[in-house]
Formats: structure tokens, sequence, C-alpha cells
């Protein structure tokens, strides 16, 4: 078993014991056994060359490269994934970092994965990404969800 699924598992068990929940949400369970596994691999073949095989991002994330653009933040508790709903992480997985998903003339490397990745494909990479969610990032997470309403 890979670390990551375990990871999952662990995140998805600590869940269920703190009250919390990990809902799917708009087709997104990272509670689902089969579309975190799906995702992992998709996750390997194609983000995991920027994202980090433990989605732990590139080295100073925060810090502009020479050309002016950011390196791949980390898709695990310590970046801001998280801090995103999941219908704008969709969109910017299809279409890339582009507007109105980005600000007008935002400098990225992220690749628009329309026509390599289905829609499903999408959803389980993320899935897979926020299997490894603690409970304090759901908690959060549903915070930040209530005050977009």
């Amino acid at each position: 078993m890979r670390f990551g699924f375990v990871a999952g598992i662990v995140a998805t068990v600590l869940l269920a014991l703190a009250g919390c929940s990990a809902p799917a949400d708009g087709g997104i369970d990272p509670a689902n056994r089969g579309q975190v596994v799906r995702g992992e691999a998709l996750y390997r073949q194609h983000c995991a060359a920027c994202h980090g095989a433990q989605r732990e991002g590139q080295p100073e994330w925060r810090r502009r490269l020479a050309n002016g653009r950011l390196p791949a933040p980390p898709h695990d508790a310590s970046g801001h994934t998280w801090h995103h709903p999941n219908e704008l992480l969709i969109n910017i997985i299809r279409d890339g970092m582009v507007p109105p998903w980005a600000p007008d003339g935002y400098a990225s490397d992220m690749p628009a994965f329309a026509g390599k990745l289905s829609e499903e494909d999408i959803r389980a990479v993320l899935a897979f990404i926020q299997s490894s969610w603690p409970a304090e990032v759901w908690s959060a997470r549903e915070q930040m969800a209530q005050q977009r309403r």
C-alpha cells in the first residue's frame, strides 16, 4: 500500500472520529476509495512532477522565480489549495491559470488539462489530493465556505 493511500484512510477515520465529515462535493469524495485510488494514479502521471510525489509542492513555492512565475504550490495541508472551492479547482485544472480563474496577466506554468483529463478524472485527482487533508483543514474549509455563502 502506498503512503498517500494510507494517509487518506487515516484522515478519513480521524474525520469520522472527530465528528467532522468530508462529504462528496461536486462529485469529489475523498472518502471514496475507488475515486482516491484512481486519482492517485492520475496525479502521479500528470501532477507529481510539479506538485511533488507527496503533494509537497516545489521548494520555496511562495517566492517568485527569475521569470516572475511562482513555483508549483503544495496540495497538502501546508499549501493553499484547500482554501479554494472545488468548482474553482476544477476550472483551474481544466483550463489552466487564466481569467476568470486567475487575475488578468497572471503568469503561471500550470497547463490546462482539458483534452488530457476528463471531468471525472479531474474530480478523482482532487479526491486524492483532499484525502490527505486533516480534520483541522476540513473545519477551516467549511468555515470559509460558510463565509462565501
